[in-house]
């Protein structure tokens, strides 16, 4: 398919006299190639009659509002996505889907085939990424968060905003206000949410997708757990892509080896990769020229009073597992209680905090602060070394953000904007799982772990809040390091070992170092 002028597509067809009787738009030239205008409707046609590679005109139609220039890979992902009603996005973390998303919404409301869109996404981003980004992207269009009392939300709903961002329960109570909203087009962030077919969210959602509905799912990891997610996914974009019954699907992906135990069979992922189409896919070194991104251990020795109640906790660890069988539970609760002390804080049993002398600790903080050449970010797994940190910072004179689970999604939002447009402040501490998905930290570009956190899938999210579109400095990730269990932890998120299925593992492991 050639472009001529910028106005016209030219393609060879053995219909080139049926095409040019459904386009007024059309000129058949010679036996087998037709012209068709260059624009969305004619596009459209084309596509319905299995015309394949279809450009969207998007590229030449569109001004690319907001504050941004487009990357090449954001102009190709908002293009595939106006062609196409259903679709995946699959595009890696950290690549920009969501200004994508945003310019590709507003083109289809430009042409009038959209006229409101839905985004639903997690309750911790609704502010903080989806707000925030259609600021920045489409700020002509009115946005409205759909958040708090059934009534609020109502409110927003029925008002008159185009873009209305919503969390996946937020929409349980509203569902007959959604449904009389006109929303012609759904965004879902995070799709995997949506892998049980059997849930209450995933049969609410499917009331919602009507036949004309643009339905758009976003995550960067399409049944990450097992072959079997995908059969949700599919089954609520595509219905027809997959069997009527979870199954038959089952028996497509997963060979059964016991009566309640199946293993994915070795063709698994060409069939996962069948059924979640048509999908766009970008990863961030294909798509990103992003500045190295260096990972460092720097060691920081614990204090004697550490080691005292290190080795002490330790050596009770070793009567216990001498004395009975070690759970996975209690292996758990024993290596947070080590990690906790090499941190610097520690819960007793009486609920009551410990803290510890870790200036070896504090002093290594201090002096990456110094070094950064921008802002800096300090992931700290543990509450009450939160607040710890904070206080040691203020003292220090440093300018200080704490984002944890406690603190409310109206300051989240307010912190992050903070951050990442004014001078202050400098440090944000951040417990992991309170900015692991959705938000744009790049005012930074060092990323210090005081503590390491359990999850890899919470790691190397929420290192990828500095290393990601809009990022013009070379990114540092730290891990400060005083003791073994620290050691091997790190050493498994940094190969994405499964820290869960290998903990009791791990916890023989440490007891022996």
């Amino acid at each position: 398919m050639e472009i001529v002028g910028n106005k016209a597509l030219r393609f060879t067809t053995h219909k080139p006299h049926k095409i040019a009787e459904f386009i007024p738009k059309s000129k058949v030239v010679g036996e087998d190639s037709v012209v068709v205008h260059w624009g969305l409707d004619e596009c459209m046609v084309l596509k319905n009659m299995g015309v394949k590679n279809v450009p969207s005109p998007i590229k030449k139609d569109y001004k690319w509002h907001g504050i941004y220039r487009p990357f090449n890979h954001q102009i190709e992902t908002a293009s595939f996505l106006t062609m196409h009603m259903r679709a995946y996005c699959l595009n890696e973390m950290g690549t920009g889907k969501s200004a994508s998303v945003l310019w590709a919404a507003d083109y289809l409301m430009e042409k009038g085939y959209v006229k409101r869109v839905l985004i639903v996404c997690p309750l911790s981003i609704m502010h903080s990424a989806w707000k925030a980004d259609a600021f920045r992207t489409v700020m002509h269009r009115s946005v409205g968060v759909a958040h708090g009392t059934k009534e609020v939300r109502e409110a927003v709903i029925n008002g008159h905003s185009e873009i209305v961002v919503i969390n996946y329960d937020g929409i349980l109570s509203v569902v007959d206000s959604i449904e009389r909203g006109n929303f012609d087009l759904i965004v879902i962030d995070e799709y995997n949410h949506y892998k049980n077919a059997q849930t209450r969210r995933w049969k609410t959602m499917n009331r919602l997708i009507k036949p004309h509905t643009w339905l758009w799912g976003l995550t960067g990891s399409p049944a990450s757990q097992q072959p079997t997610d995908a059969y949700g996914l599919a089954k609520l974009m595509n219905p027809s892509s997959v069997p009527k019954f979870y199954n038959a699907f089952r028996d497509d992906v997963m060979t059964k080896i016991t009566q309640f135990k199946y293993i994915p069979r070795p063709d698994a992922m060409d069939v996962v990769y069948k059924v979640l189409q048509p999908a766009v896919r970008y990863t961030k070194a294909e798509c990103l020229d992003l500045p190295p991104r260096t990972y460092v251990t720097r060691e920081v020795p614990l204090s004697p009073q550490q080691k005292k109640y290190y080795k002490l906790l330790k050596e009770q660890m070793i009567i216990e597992a001498a004395g009975e069988e070690v759970t996975t539970a209690n292996a758990a609760v024993n290596l947070s209680k080590l990690m906790q002390i090499a941190s610097g804080s520690v819960y007793s049993d009486n609920k009551e905090v410990i803290e510890f002398d870790c200036s070896s600790r504090q002093e290594a903080l201090l002096e990456l602060i110094e070094e950064a050449s921008k802002k800096v970010i300090v992931f700290a797994t543990f509450r009450h070394s939160i607040d710890m940190l904070e206080q040691f910072l203020i003292k220090k004179g440093i300018s200080v953000g704490v984002i944890s689970g406690s603190v409310s999604l109206t300051k989240r939002s307010a912190l992050f904007e903070a951050f990442q447009t004014k001078d202050e402040p400098k440090v944000l501490v951040i417990q992991p799982r309170s900015a692991s998905h959705g938000v744009t930290l790049t005012a930074a570009n060092v990323v210090v772990w005081w503590s390491p956190t359990p999850s890899v899938e919470t790691y190397l999210q929420a290192n990828d809040r500095v290393h990601r579109a809009g990022q013009d400095a070379p990114c540092t990730v730290v891990h400060l390091s005083g003791s073994p269990v620290e050691d091997r932890f790190y050493k498994m998120l940094e190969h994405k070992g499964n820290l869960l299925d290998d903990l009791l593992g791990l916890y023989k492991e440490v007891l022996s170092l």
